[in-house]
């Protein structure tokens, strides 16, 4: 799938949610909330990304270094900001104290990631997870699984977060990573950045080196201009606003009000507890930083925000009303959603899951590639399952 479907789909994911909402006239009762956090019991919930790579792609130690070091500070655009800090009791074992209370920080899961590569995904949440399951034809394919992203109400966010770790991995894949950037501690770096919203963002090398958050994200940007560009009109169209971004964090912030979710929600529960004498512990701004997340745009506090043309125009590209009952016509989820379509008015068993469908025990269609529709076999499945019925 290409960045502007991927956007434009999970976009679609949303609209469904709240078309249910309508439709059960629930929408006074209930809430959907697109977020990470619950402030009063310390649960987190996660945002998995799933990347696929090539099976020889090489993991070696110098380059999950310089991938965990990217990890750890792209949350400078990608973080969905939120009030205050988990609690220490939503853990197996005490954090470090902050030396300063934490009034707002730019991720919501930076607390609640513990560990730089592990293999589950509860408990001991780590940056990347290492268990090898690749939803795939194992032979060709791995799966990169990270546990460290926020959920962005911002589609230019959304955007950024996944086109940025996609160009970072095509980097890696074909040998051109930048290297000599590994962290001292990826997990202690990801969280000393997220707890300093005005910067500077320094995190400390494996040398003792102490570098910013932003240079670091400036030396892959550098290093995706130079082999990446020219290769896609999409590629371009993420490096330039790649760089817009990174510059406007430098100079003016302010100029991603809309785009860049911590700093949307920080500006707009700052002039809300400017304007009503508010501390930010105060319960009202907990409420707001979760009403933030309301995924109806009638009540949802992000909707209510006015970017710069440039974010704005995006934002609203991406919100395509047929996106949510047409699937993509580039990847398996053509042929799944001839499934559903056939299944669901049907008495027939029947287990869709992301590379395979079955129905009783006698049929199953594998579906190893991904980037196959699979439209003419599951044609063919579907005729077989209907005339053994």
């Amino acid at each position: 799938m290409r960045l502007r479907d991927i956007v434009t789909y999970e976009t679609a994911g949303d609209a469904l949610l709240l078309n249910a909402l309508r439709e059960l006239h629930a929408t006074e009762q209930v809430s959907f909330i697109k977020n990470n956090i619950d402030h009063y019991t310390g649960a987190t919930f996660g945002c998995h990304e799933n990347y696929l790579m090539r099976r020889e792609t090489q993991f070696t130690p110098p380059v999950l270094g310089s991938l965990l070091t990217f990890l750890a500070t792209r949350q400078i655009f990608t973080g969905a900001g939120r009030v205050g800090q988990a609690h220490p009791l939503a853990f197996d074992f005490d954090l470090p104290p902050s030396p300063t209370p934490v009034k707002f920080q730019l991720s919501q899961r930076a607390d609640h990631i513990v560990n730089d590569i592990y293999q589950w995904v509860q408990f001991n949440r780590a940056i990347i997870n290492a268990r090898d399951e690749p939803l795939a034809d194992y032979r060709k394919f791995r799966r990169l699984h990270l546990l460290i992203g926020d959920s962005n109400m911002s589609p230019f966010a959304n955007a950024l977060k996944v086109g940025t770790t996609a160009c970072a991995l095509t980097l890696l894949e074909e040998g051109r990573f930048p290297r000599g950037l590994i962290l001292e501690d990826a997990v202690v770096s990801t969280r000393e950045v997220s707890h300093s919203p005005d910067g500077p963002w320094l995190v400390r090398l494996e040398n003792g080196k102490m570098v910013e958050a932003l240079d670091v994200q400036w030396r892959f940007l550098d290093a995706a201009d130079k082999y990446l560009q020219g290769r896609d009109p999409e590629i371009d169209w993420l490096l330039e606003n790649w760089s817009f971004t990174l510059e406007s964090l430098r100079t003016n912030p302010m100029a991603l009000i809309g785009g860049v979710d911590w700093i949307t929600k920080r500006w707009l529960l700052e002039t809300f507890a400017e304007a009503e004498g508010l501390r930010w512990d105060d319960p009202w701004l907990l409420s707001l930083d979760l009403e933030y997340h309301n995924i109806d745009p009638a009540r949802g506090l992000f909707f209510q925000v006015k970017g710069g043309k440039r974010i704005s125009d995006w934002n609203q590209s991406v919100r395509i009303k047929s996106a949510s009952y047409r699937p993509p016509n580039n990847s398996r989820a053509a042929g799944r959603s001839q499934a559903v379509a056939q299944f669901r008015d049907s008495a027939l068993p029947y287990v869709i899951n992301w590379d395979s469908i079955a129905s009783g025990p006698n049929h199953t269609l594998i579906m190893s590639d991904p980037y196959e529709t699979y439209a003419p076999e599951v044609r063919a499945f579907l005729h077989e399952v209907n005339a053994d019925a």
